[in-house]
């Protein structure tokens, strides 16, 4: 079987949807040595050529983006015509209107629809035109969650049927370090002394006006003096966040890295006092399940599909409640054994979620939706 990717998310720096594809792709040529998989693109990106991944797993790179929209209307089924391929996942909410072939496609979660203030106007009126109708069309749809797939039933009327929960996990490099392995990194990011860690886009979702409140909370209202790590490249709307910063005079004690390299993440999780993510909306919230992965107590709000990723293992606030954050991080700081507990829960409760075990239900779903294209004229 010939399976295609939309690989767009690999362009520029990945973010979650980047990380995805690419752990997913990786997974699924691994295990699946006798299927190819084929990460398709209008735009050039970097793919590793020292023979780290498998050699079923292979990049087309198409220039069709003169005018973007001919890449899915034009550029795209005219290559999963011509190659051929039997099965195109659309790793990123989108997929042709008129396909070729069979099609899956990811849908990470709603928030275009449930949390439309958090984002710019016009990815808005995009996004509520071009999901429902993908959704549609794909053969079959996967959601990273319980939370998400309840969603799009309950929004879209969609058959349960036709949807599958296929969980993420922590990437394989995501693993507790020692402190000694940390240096450089923590050096290189001046960071020094105990920290609190947030790592993701700076973007309203992310509700990091609110982490900012517990943090001044804490240092007003205790003793606890750590430094506030965010790493994270700016999304949108973000000017909020850094305007707060001067408004509570905190600037001092909170260190914006920027997007950060993943090869760094594992020793900033690991050295972590704590990680924090306060997230108003997650369709899954593969962070907080790196930092557990890597050995870091986390603390996330109670909100979307956030408990069902962190289970018990985790401490979870409400995403409206700063002196509530504030009050869990002065408790991991002062109640002796919390963090050590906490610690073991997450790395058992990240052990539960498995890329092999992705990428067998996906290529499990992929072989249904093949069967089914056989079947039918």
């Amino acid at each position: 079987m010939r399976i295609g990717f939309d690989a767009i998310p690999l362009v520029s720096a990945k973010t979650g949807i980047g990380h995805y594809t690419e752990a997913l792709a990786e997974a699924l040529a691994r295990i699946h040595i006798d299927h190819q998989y084929v990460l398709l693109s209008p735009f050039d990106f970097a793919f590793p050529v020292d023979g780290s991944m498998p050699s079923n797993l292979s990049k087309l790179y198409f220039p069709v983006r003169s005018i973007f929209r001919k890449w899915w209307l034009v550029g795209l089924p005219s290559m999963l015509q011509i190659s051929p391929f039997d099965v195109f996942h659309g790793t990123n909410y989108c997929i042709p209107v008129f396909s070729p072939c069979p099609t899956v496609v990811t849908v990470h979660d709603l928030s275009l629809f449930n949390q439309s203030q958090t984002h710019e106007d016009e990815n808005v009126k995009r996004g509520k035109r071009r999901i429902p109708l993908m959704m549609r069309r794909a053969t079959r749809i996967i959601a990273p969650s319980e939370w998400t797939r309840r969603e799009i039933i309950e929004h879209f009327q969609i058959r349960e049927d036709l949807i599958r929960v296929i969980q993420e996990a922590a990437r394989s490099g995501m693993r507790p370090l020692d402190a000694s392995e940390c240096v450089e990194v923590l050096t290189r990011h001046r960071i020094d002394g105990s920290y609190l860690l947030y790592v993701g886009t700076i973007e309203p979702r992310k509700n990091l006006p609110l982490l900012l409140r517990a943090f001044d909370e804490l240092r007003r209202t205790t003793e606890h003096r750590p430094q506030l790590v965010i790493a994270g490249g700016k999304g949108w709307k973000y000017e909020e966040v850094f305007r707060l910063v001067d408004e509570l005079k905190i600037g001092e004690m909170v260190r914006f890295l920027g997007y950060v390299e993943d090869r760094d993440l594992p020793a900033l999780y690991s050295q972590a006092a704590a990680f924090l993510y306060p997230s108003l909306y997650e369709g899954f919230g593969l962070p907080p399940l790196e930092a557990m992965a890597c050995g870091a107590p986390v603390i996330v709000s109670n909100a979307a599909s956030l408990p069902e990723v962190v289970g018990e293992a985790g401490m979870l606030h409400d995403p409206g409640d700063h002196r509530a954050l504030a009050a869990m991080i002065a408790r991991l700081f002062g109640e002796s054994g919390l963090r050590d507990r906490l610690v073991r829960a997450g790395l058992e409760r990240a052990r539960l979620f498995s890329w092999d075990r992705a990428a067998r239900e996906t290529q499990a779903l992929y072989d249904e939706v093949f069967e089914l294209s056989r079947r039918r004229p």
